[in-house]
């Protein structure tokens, strides 16, 4: 008997079954194929606006997608670093080989983890409760809680043209029965499609008919854990290149919409809408004269490169055409060619923000199951999923993440109380504290609570205590340091725009200036601070205002967080609430008030009601 079996071996799968084992939990990952863990079936990278923090969040929680992605990156590269730090973001370009290499070694090496090779034919539910899973060769594993993060495998089709093939990505079987077993339970699913571009022999590229775009010349890191001498130096780093689509390439997808499936009627499923495929592209931007591509390698083993943005579910003779129709591939030479896929996903609204099922106890889910897309969205989920499974057996409290504390709350909150009817996926927009939910703060939001669960070991905790004791010194030591008007200060301060100084101040007053750096004051002070604590600082104090701003906000969510609302409500009978607001707080019964003024069609009089009942 296990206490947590997972079954699927991708981001989410992975993530949630080493946060189980981690947990010390008897755990089981189950996955048909040992090799293919951690698989990247489609873009070559880790990050990226929103995601790149998402992975900093999995990082504070113990997670193992950020040392992977830094051991195993191609290029590293800071996104938005003009913008402010509410948005910067990591991104790296992905050895998708060594990847699953490290994820496959990391999984056989975690203490107290089976891994055990065999495809899931349904979840074992009896009397409304999760007990284990039944196996395609008939084998039945019994289990406390079961995990499910199987991805875009159940009942699958891969799609070209006007040929549905039953498949999973990049070849592996489909299973049917699985969900099957999901909906004779009561649980809901529904159709999702996403895709896939072409990958093409690098040899057979002119990269000189390309903008080269080179990554950043800094020590970038998504992982705490990570050294210096742990990653790719920049100058072995690869290059990714700009291209972008020709009038050629416009009139031939154009030409032939009713050969792809998505136009031709083969497709029952919704698309991303955030990543679409550029037939897509090319019906709702009308306008758009030319569409941004990017060039990028999918390993050093490999003679692939990707093409981003240019997914496509066309026939592959359509897809020649295309492909040959773009600059500096006039004559490459086609690897694999793109298509769409089809899977079941189930619908977000009946788990808990646990993600435990409303509808079937012991049963979490996690990932594109969950109607999400991105590797890193579904890594978000597996690792709750899998410590909530392991905090169920022990009989504790789940780990719920609000959305002042993570992207990773933002996400399973908008999926728990609006749902999705395409695939979710995580933008900074979503997020309306983006400013506290910040690429160089998620240990301070997180690494606390992981600690205290057993995700993250003492070691670890004892290092975090310590670099928090450095930021606190320093901003003491800034604030307690005085700076005289003097002629050098002064000359400093005209050379970046500022009057002079007229009156004496503290270090840590004049460091709320733009332009003013700890490093422009290392000069004056003579202390100086790692880059870690100087980012730490500056970003702390030269956006105090605004952050106060955010956690006040933040805190009158809290208030409402801290309402709970009880889940015998009979909403059906309080005439007092609109149709709508009973019938969505019905079907969807929020744990807290907070929860219900989240769901769409739910009214601020909705909520002052619900106030004065619970109250």
């Amino acid at each position: 008997m296990y206490d947590v079996i997972v079954v699927g071996g991708g981001h989410a799968g992975i993530e949630a079954a080493m946060a189980a084992a981690r947990m010390k939990k008897k755990t089981a990952l189950v996955t048909m194929d040992l090799d293919m863990v951690g698989s990247m079936p489609c873009n070559p990278s880790v990050g990226g606006p929103a995601k790149g923090i998402v992975v900093r969040e999995i990082d504070a929680l113990g997670g193992i997608m950020p040392v992977a992605a830094d051991r195993t990156a191609l290029q590293f590269k800071m996104l938005n670093t003009t913008k402010g730090p509410g948005v910067w973001s990591l991104r790296v370009q992905s050895d998708k080989i060594a990847y699953k290499r490290f994820m496959k070694e990391a999984l056989l090496q975690q203490e107290n983890l089976d891994i055990l090779e065999k495809g899931a034919a349904r979840v074992w539910i009896e009397e409304g409760k999760a007990k284990g899973i039944e196996c395609v060769d008939g084998t039945v594993i019994p289990s406390k809680t079961v995990v499910l993060t199987s991805g875009t495998y159940m009942t699958s089709s891969v799609l070209r043209g006007h040929t549905a093939t039953k498949s999973g990505p990049e070849e592996q079987p489909t299973i049917d029965s699985l969900s099957e077993s999901l909906r004779e339970a009561g649980i809901r699913t529904f159709r999702l499609k996403t895709g896939t571009p072409c990958r093409v022999k690098k040899e057979t590229i002119d990269f000189s008919k390309g903008e080269e775009q080179p990554g950043t010349d800094a020590f970038l890191r998504f992982s705490e854990t990570t050294r210096p001498e742990d990653v790719l130096p920049f100058s072995e780093q690869e290059i990714c290149h700009l291209i972008y689509t020709a009038p050629e390439t416009h009139e031939i997808i154009l030409n032939h919409l009713e050969d792809s499936a998505m136009y031709s009627g083969l497709v029952k499923g919704v698309g991303p809408r955030y990543c679409p495929s550029i037939e897509d592209k090319l019906v709702r931007f009308a306008d758009k004269p030319r569409h941004q591509l990017f060039l990028e390698p999918e390993s050093k083993e490999l003679d692939t490169i990707y093409i981003q943005g240019f997914s496509t579910s066309m026939p592959c003779e359509v897809q020649e055409k295309m492909v040959h129709s773009l600059p500096g591939l006039e004559h490459c030479v086609i690897e694999k060619y793109a298509y769409a896929i089809e899977y079941d996903a189930i619908d977000p609204l009946q788990m808990k923000p646990s993600l435990e099922s409303k509808v079937v106890e012991n049963l979490f889910t996690a990932g594109q199951v969950n109607g999400t897309s991105g590797y890193e969205e579904a890594a978000g989920q597996g690792l709750i999923a899998g410590a909530n499974a392991a905090l169920k057996v022990a009989g504790q409290e789940p780990l719920i993440l609000r959305r002042d504390e993570a992207y990773i709350g933002v996400m399973i909150d908008d999926l728990s109380t609006k749902g999705t009817n395409e695939p979710y996926r995580l933008l900074t927009s979503r997020a309306e504290y983006r400013l506290l939910l910040r690429h160089d703060n998620a240990d301070q939001r997180l690494l606390a609570k992981a600690h205290a669960v057993g995700l993250v070991s003492d070691a670890r905790y004892e290092k975090f205590q310590e670099k928090m004791a450095k930021i606190d010194a320093a901003k003491k030591a800034l604030a307690e340091t005085h700076i005289k008007p003097d002629a050098a200060i002064n000359a400093r301060l005209a050379g970046l725009g500022y009057d002079p100084l007229r009156h004496g101040c503290s270090a840590l007053e004049l460091l709320k200036r733009p332009k003013i750096t700890l490093s422009l004051l290392e000069a004056i002070t003579a202390d100086h601070y790692d880059d870690e604590v100087a980012t730490a600082v500056e970003i702390d104090t030269k956006y105090a205002g605004y952050i106060e701003k955010a956690r006040r906000d933040a805190a009158h969510m809290q208030a409402m967080e801290a309402k709970k609302l009880p889940q015998d409500l009979e909403y059906s009978k309080m005439d007092n609430l609109s149709l709508e607001a009973r019938q969505k707080l019905d079907a969807i019964r929020p744990l807290t008030l907070g929860q219900a003024s989240r769901i769409s069609g739910i009214n601020p009089s909705d909520i002052a009601i619900l106030a004065m009942y619970i109250k």
